[in-house]
């Protein structure tokens, strides 16, 4: 009877241990996406950027092509 007390004890500290984790992890995520909600990555560049890429017309035929060539 004493080793079935003890077993559910030991249960019951793992058991809490997981939920407080648990809510541990919940609210640090809740957090972050709270932090990072407002962060605008898509606003236009200020001061002295270049714009890197320019798109080339291609034919879809050309364009297949290079998508099944190197997966862009």
């Amino acid at each position: 009877m004493k080793t079935i007390m003890r077993y559910t004890k030991d249960t019951m500290k793992l058991f809490l241990l997981f939920i407080l984790c648990t809510t541990l992890f919940y609210f640090g995520l809740r957090a972050m996406e709270v932090e990072y909600q407002n962060y605008h990555r898509y606003d236009p560049p200020e001061g002295k950027a270049v714009k890197v890429m320019q798109q080339e017309q291609h034919d879809w035929i050309n364009r297949l092509s290079i998508f099944f060539r190197i997966g862009e």
